[in-house]
């Protein structure tokens, strides 16, 4: 039975910390001018990626067992 509160305290603890954690990142202002040009340079990026080397962009078609190519 000591194991058990032993447990449900460290759980307790854990979270109590990460709400901490969470609560103190909220309140600082992180968001700059330079910050905001990185963040929306690599989603265009990523966005032109998922384009790029997206399924249908190589063959046209999605890959299945009777793939043409698979030979």
């Amino acid at each position: 039975m000591i194991e058990l509160g032993i447990l449900f305290g460290l759980f307790l603890v854990t979270a109590l910390a990460l709400i901490f954690v969470l609560l103190r990142r909220r309140n600082g202002r992180t968001e700059n001018a330079d910050g905001l040009l990185i963040e929306q340079e690599r989603r265009l990026q990523a966005q032109s990626d998922r384009v790029t080397y997206g399924i249908g962009a190589a063959s046209g078609h999605l890959p299945t067992a009777h793939d043409p190519y698979r030979r």
